[in-house]
Formats: structure tokens, C-alpha cells, sequence
């Protein structure tokens, strides 16, 4: 019974959690980690015989004992001989709602799997064959019961298929997939069952194309993670091709369902076929750099060779079939962005069909309280002008009620007036949207960075006298020593780009330098702020400080002069510190990820989870959010202007060996150096909420990534000779950030220490610090007073009219 057992594919030994090697692939690895989540287990089991057997050692000697034949057979033919059966269990996902066409081309391969077009599976051994020197592979076999199941309304469906293997087959190290069918399918995972060493897993997560899109067999492998120097014989030449393949060859014109991962410029956010206004520079290059962008190959606009054609909504915008949002991500996506869309497009309306603007705060607190299209009763006509497709139109029809009131921003939950005050306005540079400008001032007045001969004197117009009145008795030299002084400073990027954009039709903006001081509370309050505008001529007034008021009308002044700052604040947070930052800089070592690191290397399973739609969100923005015309264009002061803000603080200020949250620390003079600091630093600012909440999940990244480095580089000689790792850091750098290619302040990456920095780095910002710039987008800019991202006047003067 046993016997019959393990011929039919039943493991006679105990089923283990994790793939079992052959001992002559691998070495010793340390012992676990203190972490409750034990990572993957690496240690070789050994066999009698040098080879891990598909079947127990105890059926293969009862097989050897039972030979009768004269000459006696060697140990691999008598395993050969023997053929048995295991059993593949295929996880696929449904999709939850399907168009007509693929209703129809469901059921029209439903009855192709019946007549032979099936989903095709095949084994690979990590073992080579000695007779032919290639992997050892299994039969081909199908999935059973498609047809019978393409009905079912479940979100997995579950199929089977059976492979024959003989007893010399190995331990499987990947399995190859055929797509006969018309339509794709979502395949989640494979777990083969009926080896001695257990369950064995693979983790897919992957849209398989039908094979006359992609006729290439589709490679998974195994959830057991191989430095490219421990890869499996039978292995190394599939790892090859699987990275071959994603790379492509960098022509054609990219379809949606192709994988290809591969670098461009950012030449496709005008759109000067359509009107010349439309017209943008490249971004990327010697004259404007810029990170890369995963390439789409389209073809250039008729009117400048140099520009890519666009695609507008609702077409799709090219990213690697995998990078594209599961269909629960879209429809939390598409929700969000419609009303995005109604919030951004409600006021416009109201300015554009009734030519009036809000007349007074009063108006701006019912878009929360009744909402604007109802309030003003707009007919059925009103909605034929809306720039959206109809059956949203029908839906705002329907539903106008919930969809076009604005929800309550936290800013005015509690207070409705606390956003006036000077100690919420000081409180939300270290706890707000954007907590990652303040800086120490180090220097009384400021001194720009930018060419004088180009934009007049370095030094501000700030002076002792402006502030000495509200530093608690201390003198100005008094409150530097002391660490009490500290700025947001807007100065240097936005002053060359103010006669562009103050030129523009319904724009005005300053360059700011706001000061604050540090109370013996702990506590922060502004006490100056510098407005800075060109120079034009010896007697232009070009800068302007405003101080806390004194009465009435210097209080309006007072408060415009913070809109101002706060305006420019909006426009650095989102077009540097969250675009720049932690999207458009993290692209291209995404992209060298995939392209360079195999999807068994550990390092590519360390980083996947954080690098998971960005590449669609990315593209999403090119599309509507950075392009000509776009949101950030329209409702931002910089207007067309904005991307070339982006790239000159890509180029003046960009570092990744700055980027990690101690180095930023540091560099804004807010922490120095303490090795008897929890986190080796001391806060000059102790009440920092962004800081204090930062360093702890820092910390805890930091802490995670070196157990899982050090689990699988006890050597940093492997470092040094891990050929996809070299290639993966040198892509990023040399190719996705090829225009500071030459900086000298690139991290090396020989060591361990360097290894965790960099990953600690980029984890951190593709998380806790693209959440700590995002999610408080609505809760504080909701109620556009607070921070005002587009403003259309100067302050007046007293003696203006």
C-alpha cells in the first residue's frame, strides 16, 4: 500500500514548509534571526546519494532490491526507470466584472480547452540531465476542467494538472506556463504536491498572455531565493532568459500586455500638435536633467521629432502588464480620482459659467456644509459642460448630492478658525503635509546660492531689527548660538522663474524666506517674512519684509504674506518633496530591479512589495497630473513652469546619499550627531513630530533590512561578486539617473553597511516617507485658505488703493 502510495504521487515522509536542496549548491547559512518572522530557510539537507530524489530513498532501494535483470543497472537508470506521478495545484483569479467581449472570448475558450488549446505546464528540475547536459524537465501536462469551471463566480478559481517524473527528476526549481487560450488570466500561484521534500511553492502574481500575443513560455520559479552564484544548474540558463526577456531590446512601440522594462526621457507631457502653448522641454539630458521614465516607444508628434504623441484619457498609458493596478486598486483609484476631479472642477465651473469668484470665507464653508452644484441649483444643462464621459455625467445626475460635497477637512474639524493663527501656521512646518524644509538658520541674514550678477545681492533683506523684538530678551547672536532660529527658505528655487511666472495671465508669486523661533516651550512661532521678487534697475523695491502685526491692517498684511509662504510651500511639496522625491526618483531603480535582478534574488523579493505600482501611478501622472494642461499646470502658481522648478531642484539638490532621514537630519541642521541617542542623533527641535515618529520607523527598516542582508551576504566578498546586484545599482545609476552620473557623492556599494544603507534608503522613501508627503494632501490643503496653491496677486501696498 505505501508502495503504491508514493507511485501515485503520495510523499511517504512528512511535508516540510520550505523547498529542500541538494547540498552541493549551497553553503551554511547562519543561525535565525531574533525576528519572529523567520526568513527563508537556506540550510542544505543531504542525501545518501548526492542527489535529492523525487521519491524516498526507502522505495529506491525496495526498486534496486527487486531487479532481477543479470546486468545491474546504475543507482540514476534505476531511478529513471521508475516513472511516478505529482500533482499541480493552479490558483487563478477571476476578474470581478467583465465587458461583453470578454464574456465572449471567456466562452470561447472554454470550448477551445475542450478541443486541445489548453493551459500547458512543465516541470524543471534544478538538476541538469548528464546525457544531454539540459535541465531535466517532466511532461507537459494541462489544467484540468477549464471549461468546466469558466463559469464559476468566485474570485480563485482552483485547476489541477498531473506530470509524470521519474525518481531521478530532482527537486523542481521552476515550471513553465502556455497560454493557448485567446484571453490573459491572473495566475496567483502553483504549489506542486507529491515530492518526498513536500509541498513544493511558487508565488506568481502575474498575468499570463495567450501565446499569440507573447509565444514565448511563461517562467515562474520556486519561492526559495538563489544569489546568482548559488543558481542551479538546471536554472542558470532559464534566470537568463526570464531577464532577457523583460529587458526587451529598447524598439518598438509598446503594447499593454508586453513585460518590457526599459529607460526613456521625460518627452511626453506636451502635447504641441495639439497647440503650440502646449509645447514642453525635455526633461532629461545635458540641458535639462531629469531622472528616466519607463520608455513606451510611441511614436514622435508630428510637429517636434523630439516629443513623443500623446495618449489622453481614457486611454491607457503604457507600463509593463504586470505593473498595472489589480482591478481592487483601480476601483479605489478611479473612486478617488473622480471626486479629485469634482473638487478641482466644482470652483471652475462656478468662476467660469456664473463669472464670479467666492465672495467671502462664508462661500467657501458651504462647499462642506451643502455643497456647491446644489446650493446653486444647476440644471440638466449645466451638466452637458462637464469634461467628463457620460455615464459619469449620469451618475452626478443621479447622486449629485454625495458626490459633489466637499468632506470637512481635519483643519477645520476641531477649530475652524485655526488655521489663522500663527502657532498652527508654525506647527504644520514640522507636523503638516510638508515637515521636510525647515532648516536651521546658520547664517543671520540668509545668503542665497543663486549668480548675483544674474539675481542682485546674495544677501536677504532681513535684519536684526526685524526679529529682535521677538526672541524672548535674547539678541540674534544670542539665538543662533543657542539653536533657536530656524527657516523655511524658498528663495533660491523659486526666484528664477518668477518673471515667467508672474507674467503669466492670473498668477503672482513671490520668493519666500519665513523665520521662526524657537520658544522655551518648545514651540515654534514666524517672526519675519522676506518676499523677494527680481530685480529690474537700481530703484526697483525687489524685496519686502513683512512682521507679526500690530493692529488691523497689518494684520491682513500679515496673513497674505503667509499665503504667499504657504503657497510656495504647496508648490516645493508637491513638484519636489513628493513628486521628485519619492516617485520620479525611485523610477529608475525600479525599473533596473526588473530588468537586472532575477525574481529568485533575494534582494528583488526584499524590494518588490515597495516598488509595486508606482511605474502605473507614474505614468497616471504624466498623463493628467505633470503634462501640459494638467492639474499641477492649472491649479498650481508655477503653472507651465512647474516641471522645470521639478528638475532644477533635481539638479541643484537631489542626493540619495542625502535622501535617508538621519543624512536630511542633519543636513537641515535639525539633528546633530549623538551616539547616546536612542537613534545616534539629537533633535534641536525635541517636539518634532515628523522627526520623532520618522526615526522609529527608520530605525525599524533599518533594523529589518540588515537581518535579511546579513542572512544572505555573510560574506561581503558577495557583495563585491554579486553580478545582478552590481548591474542592478550601476543601471540605476549610470542609465536611470545618467545625468549625475559623475556626482562623486554616489554611494558605493562593497560592503554590507553600504548594501543596508541603500536599501534602508530607498524602502523608506517608497513608504513611511511618501506617506508622511501624501495622505495629509486633503486634511490640510482641503481648505484651500490654509494653503493656497495658486495665487493671482500681490500683497498691496498701505498707500495702494
Amino acid at each position: 500500500m505505501a508502495l503504491a502510495k508514493e507511485l501515485m504521487g503520495y510523499p511517504l515522509t512528512s511535508k516540510r514548509p520550505l523547498l529542500v536542496w541538494s547540498a552541493s549548491h549551497f553553503k551554511k547559512r547562519t543561525q535565525p534571526t531574533q525576528f519572529s518572522i523567520k526568513p527563508f530557510d537556506r540550510r542544505p539537507r543531504t542525501s545518501k546519494s548526492g542527489v535529492v530524489a523525487a521519491i524516498s530513498e526507502d522505495l529506491v532501494k525496495t526498486l534496486r532490491f527487486n531487479t532481477t535483470t543479470g546486468d545491474r543497472k546504475s543507482e540514476e537508470e534505476e531511478k529513471a526507470a521508475v516513472k511516478f506521478k505529482v500533482r499541480a495545484v493552479v490558483t487563478v483569479r477571476n476578474k470581478n466584472k467583465e465587458d461583453f467581449k470578454e464574456t465572449l472570448v471567456k466562452h470561447l475558450d472554454a470550448f477551445g480547452d475542450k478541443i486541445g488549446r489548453n493551459v500547458v505546464l512543465e516541470l524543471v528540475s534544478t538538476e541538469l540531465d548528464p546525457k544531454t547536459n539540459m535541465p531535466k524537465k517532466s511532461n507537459a501536462a494541462v489544467l484540468k476542467d477549464w471549461s468546466k469551471k469558466s463559469k464559476t463566480k468566485a474570485e480563485r478559481v482552483h485547476y489541477t494538472a498531473e506530470f509524470t517524473v521519474d525518481a531521478a527528476f530532482g527537486s523542481p526549481g521552476a515550471i513553465t506556463v502556455m497560454n493557448k487560450h485567446q484571453k490573459e488570466f491572473f495566475l496567483e500561484s502553483i504549489t506542486i504536491e507529491g515530492f518526498a521534500l513536500g509541498p513544493v511553492h511558487f508565488p506568481c502574481n502575474s498575468w499570463v498572455q495567450s501565446q499569440k500575443d507573447h509565444p514565448e513560455k511563461r517562467i515562474f520559479f520556486t519561492n526559495q531565493p538563489f544569489l546568482p552564484s548559488e543558481t542551479p544548474d538546471g536554472l542558470k540558463k532559464l534566470r537568463e532568459r526570464e531577464l532577457k526577456n523583460l529587458r526587451g531590446d529598447g524598439s518598438g512601440v509598446r503594447k499593454l500586455s508586453d513585460r518590457i522594462y526599459d529607460f526613456d526621457v521625460y518627452n511626453d507631457l506636451g502635447n504641441p500638435d495639439k497647440s503650440s502653448e502646449l509645447s514642453r522641454p525635455k526633461l532629461g539630458g545635458k540641458e535639462i536633467p531629469y531622472p528616466r521614465r519607463c520608455r513606451t516607444g510611441r511614436h514622435p508628434t508630428d510637429t517636434d521629432k523630439e516629443a513623443e504623441s500623446r495618449v489622453e484619457k481614457p486611454l491607457p498609458m503604457y507600463v509593463p502588464r504586470d505593473e498595472q493596478f489589480e482591478e481592487t486598486k483601480q476601483k479605489t483609484f478611479a473612486a478617488g480620482r473622480l471626486k479629485a476631479v469634482l473638487h478641482h472642477l466644482v470652483p471652475s465651473l462656478k468662476a467660469s459659467i456664473l463669472a464670479e469668484d467666492f465672495a467671502d470665507f462664508g462661500e467657501i464653508d458651504g462647499l462642506y456644509k451643502e455643497g456647491l452644484l446644489l446650493k446653486l441649483g444647476f440644471q440638466d444643462e449645466i451638466f452637458d459642460k462637464f469634461p467628463l464621459p457620460k455615464a459619469i455625467v449620469n451618475t452626478l445626475q443621479e447622486s449629485s448630492k454625495g458626490l459633489l460635497k466637499y468632506d470637512t477637512p481635519k483643519i477645520l474639524s476641531k477649530d475652524k478658525n485655526a488655521w489663522l493663527r500663527d502657532d498652527e501656521f508654525a506647527r504644520q512646518a514640522i507636523a503638516g503635509i510638508n515637515p521636510v524644509n525647515i532648516e536651521r538658520v546658520r547664517t543671520f541674514p540668509p545668503v542665497s546660492n543663486l549668480d548675483p550678477e544674474i539675481y542682485g545681492p546674495q544677501h536677504s533683506a532681513l535684519t536684526s531689527d526685524h526679529i529682535i523684538g521677538h526672541l524672548d530678551g535674547l539678541s540674534v547672536q544670542q539665538a543662533l548660538e543657542e539653536n533657536r532660529l530656524y527657516m523655511l527658505n524658498y528663495h533660491d528655487i523659486f526666484l528664477p522663474f518668477l518673471d515667467r511666472i508672474n507674467a503669466l495671465d492670473g498668477r503672482k508669486a513671490y520668493a519666500t524666506r519665513t523665520i521662526f523661533f524657537l520658544t522655551r516651550l518648545g514651540t515654534l512661532k514666524p517672526v519675519a517674512i522676506e518676499l523677494s521678487l527680481p530685480p529690474h534697475g537700481p530703484n526697483h523695491r525687489s524685496k519686502r519684509v513683512v512682521t507679526p502685526p500690530v493692529d488691523a491692517t497689518s494684520n491682513w498684511v500679515w496673513q497674505l504674506a503667509k499665503a504667499h509662504v504657504s503657497s510656495n510651500d504647496a508648490g516645493v511639496h508637491q513638484l519636489v518633496n513628493h513628486w521628485l522625491r519619492t516617485h520620479a526618483c525611485l523610477e529608475p531603480f525600479i525599473l533596473a530591479a526588473h530588468r537586472q535582478l532575477s525574481a529568485m534574488h533575494p534582494i528583488f523579493k526584499l524590494l518588490d512589495p515597495h516598488m509595486r505600482y508606482t511605474l502605473e501611478i507614474n505614468a497616471l501622472a504624466r498623463q493628467s497630473l505633470i503634462s501640459a494642461d494638467g492639474v499641477i499646470e492649472e491649479g498650481f502658481t508655477a503653472g507651465s513652469y512647474g516641471m522645470e522648478m521639478s528638475a532644477a531642484a533635481y539638479k541643484s539638490s537631489w542626493r540619495l546619499d542625502m535622501e535617508g532621514l538621519p543624512a536630511d537630519l542633519i543636513r537641515r541642521g535639525i539633528a546633530v550627531p549623538d551616539p547616546t541617542q536612542p537613534h545616534g542623533l539629537k533633535l534641536l527641535i525635541e517636539d518634532y513630530p515628523y522627526a520623532n515618529d520618522g526615526l522609529l520607523l527608520w530605525s525599524a527598516i533599518q533594523t529589518w533590512v540588515r537581518t535579511y542582508v546579513e542572512r544572505y551576504y555573510p560574506n561581503p566578498n558577495l557583495i563585491k561578486t554579486d553580478s545582478e546586484l552590481q548591474s542592478w545599482y550601476s543601471e540605476s545609476i549610470n542609465v536611470g539617473h545618467a545625468d549625475l552620473r559623475d556626482a562623486e557623492w554616489w554611494p558605493e556599494l562593497n560592503t554590507v553597511d553600504d548594501l543596508v544603507s541603500i536599501l534602508t534608503t530607498l524602502i523608506w522613501l517608497a513608504s513611511a516617507q511618501h506617506a508622511a508627503l501624501n495622505f495629509g494632501q486633503y486634511p490640510y490643503g482641503g481648505y484651500v485658505p490654509n494653503r493656497p496653491p495658486l495665487m493671482r496677486r500681490l500683497i498691496p501696498d498701505e498707500s495702494d488703493p
